[in-house]
């Protein structure tokens, strides 16, 4: 328990980095679809939301998903301190389907730029927000 703290302040950097990612790339989503017909501006945007998503967004995720793991290893009595870690659990489970739809919707941009319309991906751009505040909600306020 000594390197608690340690790993629990990587796993709140990691989660932050994470849901940097989850923010931004949506949003490279509806710039991409609205410019769909400009190529040269398209060939640009792809290149960002790739390495966006492998270079900053999956290793975020699984570094959160990882020490978050080991955090529940070494604390394994939160898991009967109430609902809220299994609220959370669900929460994350959530989060990292989305995350792999950020993925397909990616790959589905790339060969067909006028894939859903912005205004689709400017609700979609929404659920992150709204699983991270439930996701701090269950963590600080504890209310199961």
């Amino acid at each position: 328990m000594a390197y608690y703290s340690w790993i629990l302040a990587f796993h709140v950097m990691s989660f932050v980095s994470w849901m940097a990612m989850l923010f931004y790339l949506p949003r490279l989503f509806i710039y991409h679809r609205e410019n769909a017909d400009t190529k040269a501006f398209t060939d640009i945007v792809e290149v960002q939301e790739y390495k966006l998503f492998k270079y900053i967004g999956a290793p975020a995720m699984w570094a959160t998903v990882l020490s978050g793991g080991t955090m529940l290893y070494l604390n394994s009595d939160i898991l009967s301190s109430g609902a809220w870690m299994h609220v959370k659990l669900f929460l994350l489970v959530v989060l990292i389907a989305f995350h792999y739809s950020l993925e397909r919707i990616r790959k589905i941009l790339v060969n067909n730029p006028h894939y859903k319309s912005s205004k689709y991906l400017r609700y979609y751009n929404e659920a992150p927000t709204l699983l991270m505040i439930g996701i701090v909600m269950m963590v600080v306020i504890k209310p199961f």
